[in-house]
């Protein structure tokens, strides 16, 4: 094993201050991450670590230092990072514990720095917003108003305000008009919470559109507070946008991009930024999926805009890199580059681009290594092991896929902890792995070999075949070896969360603007 140095937080700031490229990595699944990490910490669980670091941290010289809370996932991580050829991998001194003793500011929850950020916006530009009672009261009083809500399609369709439709935030700038052509018509635009509503709001203002705009004062957790109904399952959508609004729109997105300070570039800077050895660049559409799946640049990662603002720490993890954005229309790319560089990032929007350069189809893969050998079986041969008896199945998937189906008799287990996991599971002569593809079970294959001293094998094609198959299921927490705590139940998903929880949520939104000020590293900027 090669010794991996220790990185102080004094070095840590002292980079961010200067802009220098880093990537701080919080290797710890995501509900203890959501407790307390740094303001800039990228979450990576050790867990599916091979899987999410080639395209969150595409550049392998990259300054990576990794940590955890004592848990004895850093070391395991930073080894790792090495056999996949990161040069400059360091731990953080004292872990995160050493963060805090040196006077380093932690933040709990995910997606800091966008929601922090939104807070600051809002506190600069007071950006314009109406409690949920005053909402009602227009929409009972059939007002001339229109609900834009700025989240993803999914959330929208878990949950959502009377009469709202889905525009999700980088689509705004591009759609209102065609959503409200009378400029006296009212515009609310609304998120789960605050922060994308703070954002859509503004970046309509920003634009100049003449209609009056508001965001919904917290979100869908206001519209619950004040005790009035959300709808469920709505499917209402933005519509196609004429020439003539989008040649508006443009115009007003190169204006607000302008104002930010966007930089400008060419298919011919990005091919020779693409082959720099020291600078990390990042190529993100911000168009729908479903544009992206029929036509992108080849190497662009799909990124709708208003998502990629909400969990830049997500898609781009080095801080300090460079972003590229493109689109086909010219205000997507340009609305969406004008929060990044507010943001403190430097981003630059592709100027050149014609519809023959959208070559490539299909969904974006990420990057992974090479795939690990293992003994792969179909599905007959696994039904007919377990209607023999003496084997145990293992699911690495997602605990929330896990309870929603999975094999009759299948534990679910978190890989980060599979040798605690294996205590809780009755010993078997041979085990077999799967996942919902397998891709992440593979990489457990060895691990429980190692730690069984049993044949272990893959089943070829994952859950997913089996369900193909149409082979029986089960669901609920029925065998659960590991923790849940692969991901943080945020206060402001689903239908059924504490009014406790949701109210201590917005508290703490509130309170983001001063947790700035005190950690002092963050280098954003309001126009």
């Amino acid at each position: 094993m090669s010794t991996v140095p220790n990185r102080s937080y004094a070095d840590i700031r002292k980079a961010l201050l200067a802009r220098e490229e880093l990537a701080l990595v919080d290797v710890r699944e995501e509900a203890p991450f959501a407790e307390s990490h740094p303001l800039f910490a990228a979450n990576i669980p050790l867990s599916k670590l091979e899987l999410e670091v080639f395209s969150r941290i595409p550049r392998r010289s990259t300054q990576v230092t990794v940590y955890d809370n004592g848990e004895g996932l850093a070391s395991i991580a930073a080894q790792r990072l090495v056999e996949l050829g990161y040069s400059h991998v360091s731990l953080l001194e004292g872990g995160l514990d050493g963060w805090r003793r040196a006077g380093g500011e932690l933040f709990i929850d995910v997606n800091v720095p966008s929601k922090a950020f939104g807070e600051l916006v809002e506190s600069r530009r007071h950006t314009p917003s109406l409690a949920a009672e005053e909402v009602q009261a227009l929409l009972d009083s059939d007002a001339d108003v229109v609900v834009l809500d700025a989240r993803r399609f999914d959330e929208y369709q878990t949950m959502s305000i009377p009469t709202g439709i889905s525009v999700p935030g980088a689509e705004l700038v591009l759609r209102a008009r065609e959503l409200a052509p009378d400029p006296s018509t009212r515009i609310i635009v609304n998120c789960a919470g605050r922060t994308r509503s703070i954002i859509g709001t503004q970046s309509l203002i920003n634009a100049g559109i003449a209609n009056p705009v508001s965001a919904l004062r917290n979100g869908t957790i206001g519209w619950t507070l004040a005790g009035q109904q959300l709808q469920h399952g709505q499917s209402r959508r933005f519509a196609p946008t004429r020439e003539e609004h989008r040649l508006l729109a443009a115009a007003d997105a190169r204006r607000v991009a302008d104002q930010a300070q966007v930089n400008r570039a060419t298919l011919a800077d990005l091919q020779r930024w693409q082959q720099e050895p020291g600078r990390s660049t990042y190529l993100f559409d911000v168009r729908t999926p479903e544009e992206f799946e029929a036509g992108h640049l080849p190497s662009t990662r799909s990124t709708p805009g208003g998502q990629l603002v909400q969990e830049t720490d997500h898609f781009a993890s080095v801080r300090g890199a460079r972003l590229v954005l493109v689109d086909d229309d010219s205000v997507r790319a340009n609305m969406s580059a004008s929060w990044l560089a507010q943001l403190g990032w430097e981003v630059h929007v592709l100027d050149d681009v014609e519809p023959a350069h959208f070559s490539e189809q299909g969904t974006w893969q990420a990057p992974v290594p090479a795939p690990r050998q293992a003994e792969e079986i179909s599905v007959e041969t696994l039904a007919q092991w377990l209607a023999e008896g003496d084997t145990q199945v293992l699911d690495f998937t997602s605990s929330a896929n896990y309870v929603k189906r999975h094999i009759p008799g299948a534990w679910w287990v978190l890989r980060s902890q599979l040798q605690q996991a294996l205590t809780r599971i009755p010993a078997a002569e041979r085990y077999v792995l799967t996942c919902g593809s397998s891709q992440l079970a593979r990489l457990a294959v060895a691990d429980v070999e190692a730690l069984t001293g049993k044949t272990v094998f893959l089943l070829k094609g994952g859950t997913a075949s089996w369900i193909a198959a149409e082979r029986p299921l089960e669901d609920g927490e029925s065998r659960l070896a590991s923790p849940r705590i692969d991901r943080y139940r945020r206060p402001y998903e689903g239908t059924d969360n504490p009014r406790e929880a949701m109210q201590a949520y917005l508290d703490w939104e509130y309170g983001l603007v001063e947790q700035l000020a005190r950690d002092g590293t963050h280098g954003f900027f309001v126009i």
